[in-house]
């Protein structure tokens, strides 16, 4: 159970709360928004001079409130300031530089969600480097792919995590977070121990808009993991979303419960509050139903986001489990797959609450949302509306735009999009962008007002439970099994997670086919690949589907597929 926590002047949530803000018409702020204005909310200068780190916590020190909310495995709730959010920031940027870490290396984190996880982001970027977040539930092989990508020079994990490393080639040094009974071993660095050493202030290194602040990976198709280098003017995308699609006012008592090793939640639940002086919550444990209500209850969240899998669980939970937050909340947002109409009906009857879809992407940030900020008619089903710093066209296969109601391609204008900052993968050919245009590989419709409605992926990444699974990624740690020689992962419907992960494997000879054996699979992918990943489902067969070049035809194998 949750402690009852003390929270410093903060409102909570009121079943009878009074809308005080003005929310803008879609088309008035389609109309105002000008870059310069989005820019100019920072203390910084995106063209001489800017350090995300101020911008999230320096210049808010002092302010009497919150900037973490930060509860731990055993339900203690730890409030931390914006003051000690920076002191901490400040030695973990000393200790990046007493070993040599320069401005623009890149430094990784492989931590849970703790306090020494944001000290790590905000340390890394005061510091002018480059922070790669690493999500927890990854095996060696996937940790190695994205620190391969990277060329991090240094990483930061804890005890439990240690081990992943230990297999990983050319492993760059490694600081590990312990507890008291714990102790680093070999050459790594003990990091409390080695923030104490260090004192609290650090003169931020500045940095222009076009330098990167996080790298970022995203699943491919045909080959490992791609990076996404993501630029300091994101800074300005990430603020517009929490004004427009979030909502997020003084008053609110923000949660998002999306993991910061992927793009939702570094964006949207640490650095994005955080931007905007507001306190963020962290919470420890992983998910349950009865953990999440709990947690909405006594901390009185009245902004809330997260993805369709974990509403749909809530909803399994039944009424009276909602009732326990009933006219509590303000405003939920969704993000990560499509949401459900029934999801929304739901939310609407028994916990008295708008909850509204948002799309976007590694690559983009959020970028087409029902927006809570935004005056606009909102549609059950669809994505929502662009938003404002952004112009999106949907083509079809040969570059044409097409009509209302007419299912193509959605692309983002890139000339016309002053917050789009993603300029290609890191250090590889970017294909998707071509001719203007930044396609993002999903298939859409608009309607003749500008609502935008997902159809579906445009190729054969793998949506589940919010995670995009690249099939290349699966298929690479079954081919490491002795007896596999070649194997094909595809998404199956599923109505809990939208898609599960199938494996369509070709034993070796001297291999039988068993369910013991497709179990043995599943677990050596869960360990080597990552616990999110891993094939719910095995089949065994003689042959794939190939094209006469060699490819494997997927598209083929998903037709065939039975859940």
């Amino acid at each position: 159970m949750l402690d009852q926590p003390s929270i410093p002047n903060r409102k909570l949530a009121m079943s009878n709360r009074i809308e005080t803000s003005f929310k803008p018409s879609y088309a008035q702020a389609l109309t105002d928004f000008q870059l310069d204005k989005a820019t100019g909310a920072f203390s910084g200068d995106f063209s001489k001079g800017i350090n995300a780190c101020v911008e999230c916590c320096d210049r808010y020190v002092g302010k009497n409130a919150s900037a973490l909310d930060w509860i731990a495995l055993d339900g203690r709730h730890e409030p931390h300031s914006f003051e000690q959010l920076r002191d901490d920031a400040a030695r973990f940027a000393h200790l990046l530089t007493a070993q040599g870490i320069k401005p623009g290396d890149v430094v990784a984190g492989l931590l849970p969600r703790t306090p020494d996880l944001v000290t790590t982001i905000l340390g890394t970027l005061r510091a002018g480097a480059v922070y790669q977040p690493l999500f927890t539930a990854f095996g060696p092989k996937a940790i190695q792919d994205r620190l391969r990508m990277s060329q991090a020079k240094f990483v930061v994990t804890d005890i439990p995590n240690r081990s992943k490393l230990s297999t990983v080639e050319n492993c760059p040094p490694v600081a590990v977070v312990t507890t008291q009974a714990e102790e680093v071993e070999g050459n790594d660095i003990d990091f409390h121990k080695g923030l104490k050493g260090h004192p609290t202030s650090f003169e931020p290194v500045m940095r222009r808009g076009d330098d990167l602040m996080l790298m970022m990976a995203t699943s491919g198709t045909t080959g490992p993991a791609k990076g996404v280098p993501v630029p300091l003017n994101a800074l300005a995308s990430f603020r517009a979303y929490m004004v427009e699609g979030i909502d997020l006012q003084p008053d609110d008592m923000f949660w998002n419960i999306a993991d910061p090793g992927w793009a939702y939640g570094l964006y949207y639940a640490v650095l994005g509050p955080l931007l905007m002086g507001h306190a963020t919550t962290l919470v420890q444990s992983p998910f349950t139903v009865d953990g999440t209500y709990d947690i909405l209850r006594h901390m009185g969240v009245t902004n809330f986001a997260g993805a369709p899998t974990a509403f749909r669980l809530m909803i399994a939970a039944g009424p009276k489990e909602a009732a326990k937050v009933q006219g509590r909340l303000r405003c939920v947002s969704s993000a990560g797959e499509p949401l459900n109409p029934e999801v929304i009906r739901w939310f609407d009857e028994h916990i008295k609450v708008p909850i509204k879809d948002h799309y976007g992407q590694t690559e983009t940030g959020m970028m087409v949302n029902n927006h809570h900020g935004l005056e606009h008619p909102v549609r059950a089903g669809s994505a929502g509306y662009v938003m404002p710093g952004f112009n999106i066209e949907i083509l079809d296969e040969d570059g044409n735009i097409v009509g209302p109601n007419v299912p193509g391609q959605l692309a983002i204008d890139i000339e016309n999009s002053p917050l789009l900052w993603f300029k290609g993968y890191w250090n590889q050919e970017t294909k998707s962008i071509s001719d203007g245009f930044y396609r993002t590989g999903d298939t859409v419709e608009r309607d003749e007002k500008g609502c935008v409605t997902f159809v579906g992926r445009s190729d054969d990444v793998i949506t589940s439970s919010g995670y995009r699974i690249g099939p290349f990624d699966v298929e690479s740690a079954l081919i490491e099994h002795q007896a596999v020689t070649e194997a094909a992962v595809i998404g199956v419907p599923d109505k809990e997670r939208t898609e599960i992960v199938k494996a369509v494997v070709v034993l070796a000879d001297g291999f039988e086919r068993s369910d013991a054996l497709a179990e043995e699979l599943q677990a050596y992918v869960k360990k080597r690949l990552s616990a999110h990943a891993y094939p719910r489902l095995v089949e065994f067969t003689s042959e794939l589907p190939k094209t006469p070049s060699g490819k494997i035809q997927r598209f083929l194998l998903r037709q065939n597929a039975k859940p």
